[in-house]
């Protein structure tokens, strides 16, 4: 005797062939008990087969979509639009709500307040998959930036600062600065499951400084230091990029306060007929391309070697820097990233 199926385990279009097979016995004469048997269905299966054959024929028959529809459930079409722009446009604590990001948690306590419908975090995973939402690593953004300079900066600002260094022959340089620590950790490693890998570091932390400027053309300068960032290194960094660079030269910076010093603009105005130093809008880290230089730096050059003092540090970043240097089209590969893309 056929071993009865489960038709929640047969793929669709075997159901279905299975479906015809046993109708058209019956229209061929065989009893429903006989061709349950025969095919490995249940009787109640082939009664209901044989219905929907007498009811619309073998068309009848076609399999309809399992489960639910996308959407469906305790929320209604307008009320599921309402719940997903609110997720859209705003974050939990803007609602009132005690959590910081979007779990499944959060929207369930969301859809509870609005309308008084309790749903287990199953259902609203199942809803926000249909509502076309995936949980992401989110960006974090400034509550201090402002939208309209940065529109201002995209549309207006940087388009007519790059026809006016094309009219003054200028190379458009984008700078910054970060700071470096021996901890630092990058990358995954492989170790036994259940056992997390241990890296060994020595406990003294310590660290240096790094700032660069980079082209679109490829050019990279930096200069690796120690200490903090203040103004007469700033200064000092201007000062080389004078000396490597010939021809006139647009610096693009953030809003760094030592940017913005006394000292960076005295510096800047006695080197006028060379050096135009420029600032962006603040707050938007994102649209400076020299930040994905910082991120090279830190993952492939820091995060791939083990540094046990100062000296060593510098040098590991000195020589992916050198390496960097000799290598143009990494550098022009930076300003292919969706948010800098503009200064391309």
């Amino acid at each position: 005797m056929p071993k009865r199926h489960d038709a929640r385990t047969l793929k669709s279009s075997a159901l279905h062939l299975l479906r015809r097979q046993v109708v058209q016995a019956v229209r061929g004469g065989m009893a429903q008990t006989d061709a349950a048997r025969t095919f490995g269905a249940s009787l109640r299966a082939v009664s209901k087969w044989m219905r929907l054959d007498r009811e619309g024929g073998l068309r009848a028959l076609t399999l309809k979509r399992r489960g639910r529809r996308p959407g469906e459930g305790r929320l209604n079409a307008k009320r599921a639009g309402r719940i997903r722009s609110l997720i859209i446009g705003k974050l939990p604590d803007q609602l009132k709500l005690p959590f910081y990001l979007w779990t499944r948690a959060a929207v369930a306590r969301l859809i509870a307040r609005e309308y008084g419908i309790e749903v287990s975090l199953v259902t609203v995973g199942r809803y926000l998959r249909a509502w076309g939402l995936s949980p992401q690593k989110p960006v974090r953004r400034a509550y201090e930036r402002n939208e309209a300079a940065i529109v201002r900066w995209l549309k207006q600002e940087y388009p007519a600062l790059a026809r006016q260094a094309k009219r003054d022959k200028a190379a458009i340089y984008w700078g910054d600065e970060m700071g470096l620590r021996s901890d630092h950790v990058t990358g995954t490693s492989y170790a036994p499951v259940g056992h997390t890998p241990v890296i060994r570091a020595t406990g003294q932390r310590f660290g240096c400084n790094m700032i660069s400027a980079i082209t679109n053309t490829g050019a990279l300068a930096f200069m690796v230091f120690q200490g903090k960032f203040k103004a007469p290194v700033f200064a000092e960094f201007m000062q080389r990029l004078l000396k490597q660079i010939d021809g006139r030269i647009y610096l693009i910076v953030d809003g760094h306060p030592v940017h913005r010093s006394g000292t960076a603009a005295r510096f800047a105005a006695r080197h006028s007929s060379r050096l135009q130093l420029i600032r962006m809008p603040g707050y938007c880290p994102e649209l400076t391309p020299d930040e994905l230089l910082n991120q090279d730096v830190k993952t492939n050059g820091l995060g791939t070697s083990r540094p046990t003092n100062r000296i060593e540090l510098r040098a590991t970043v000195r020589r992916h820097l050198y390496r960097r240097q000799k290598q143009p089209q990494m550098i022009t590969n930076l300003f292919r990233e969706k948010h800098v893309r503009y200064a391309a």
